[in-house]
């Protein structure tokens, strides 16, 4: 997940290659919500071994409420909402 400030705007999103995707967020090469919202701190990632079991998760981070899953998720992990990108390059 991407953000743009603690408790701000959040994306949720799926990727093969965490450091490419998230380099094009901070640099933001898309149109769409994360560029428009300035989402450019990763504050939360999983990995998982296959692209369908990354995507049934995202799904299933998605469907609840922002509160219960999203941020839940990222204050238990990083409750400073640190960039974690370097932690990944």
């Amino acid at each position: 997940m991407v953000a743009n400030r603690r408790n701000g705007a959040v994306y949720t999103g799926v990727t093969s290659n965490l450091v490419q995707r998230v380099w094009q967020h901070k640099e933001s090469t898309f149109p769409g919500f994360s560029k428009r919202y300035g989402c450019k701190l990763l504050v939360w990632f999983e990995m998982h071994e296959t692209m369908e079991a990354a995507i049934a998760r995202e799904k299933q981070i998605k469907g609840g409420s922002r509160k219960k899953k999203k941020l839940a998720l990222i204050e238990v992990d990083n409750p400073t909402w640190q960039d974690l990108y370097e932690d990944i390059t």
